[in-house]
């Protein structure tokens, strides 16, 4: 594998690799704050996964089974999302009410709030497998106030399904040498179109609600943001 100079601390067999003993340790720490501490979003989490079942089976890199090596991961991503939910509904709606623009705004809540009432579960499953969306969505539902008990049942599915299932394809990717060696060959092209694409989105969703709010404030549903005057300002 040749790493990109660029990013060679996005390389997930550098992070393995440099972790030593402890490298289980942090990956699953890493699949935790992805979700639960509202960090790592730009991070490579499912090439992070499938590259620890690879080395798992070609390298034994952790030195256990990979039953215990894809349980582990599976339980550090449940409970990332049990903890981002509980950051969501303690903290979320008091964040998000006081800021009026961008990401964090009132609007947001409540477009959350009804994209979660249609999709329900379904969107806490599927958002393991979307990058950024599986770093927000356990927010956005405490947030939302989605039941806790029928939270945590599809928080454990797409926990299962996502931290389990892409750390066992890559054990069983290495049974197919050639597919095996496409995807240590050219990983760096993978971290870049994942941590690439990662951004644009983001950037993209921004822009997006800045527009939102903006074209909402003109038309007088939104309030206008308060300009300090000198009056306001504190003196010396």
């Amino acid at each position: 594998m040749h790493s990109l100079a660029l990013i060679p601390w996005l390389d997930p067999e550098n992070i393995i690799s440099a972790a030593g003993p402890w490298a289980l340790l942090l990956v699953c720490f890493i699949v935790f704050a992805e979700t639960g501490l509202l960090l790592g979003f730009l991070l490579p989490g499912d090439t992070l996964l499938v590259i620890s079942g690879l080395l798992t089976h070609t390298n034994d890199i952790f030195g256990v089974n990979i039953w215990v090596v894809s349980l582990l991961i599976a339980l550090s991503a449940f409970l990332g999302g049990e903890v981002g939910y509980l950051i969501g509904h303690k903290g979320g709606p008091a964040v998000f009410e006081r800021k009026e623009s961008g990401l964090f705004s009132k609007k947001n809540v409540d477009r959350t709030n009804a994209f979660f009432e249609k999709y329900g579960g379904l969107t806490v499953i599927l958002a393991r497998f979307v990058p950024i969306v599986r770093t927000f969505a356990p927010v956005a539902a405490g947030v939302g106030h989605m039941p806790w008990r029928r939270y945590s049942l599809y928080n454990l599915i797409g926990a299962l399904l996502w931290g389990f299932g892409l750390t066992m394809l890559g054990y069983l990717i290495a049974y197919i040498p050639w597919v095996a060696h496409i995807v240590t060959e050219y990983i760096d092209l993978i971290l870049l179109a994942a941590v690439g694409g990662t951004a644009l989105v983001t950037l993209w969703h921004y822009f997006s609600e800045r527009r939102e709010v903006r074209k909402e404030r003109e038309a007088g549903l939104a309030p206008e943001p308060i300009e300090p005057i000198d009056g306001d300002l504190p003196t010396a």
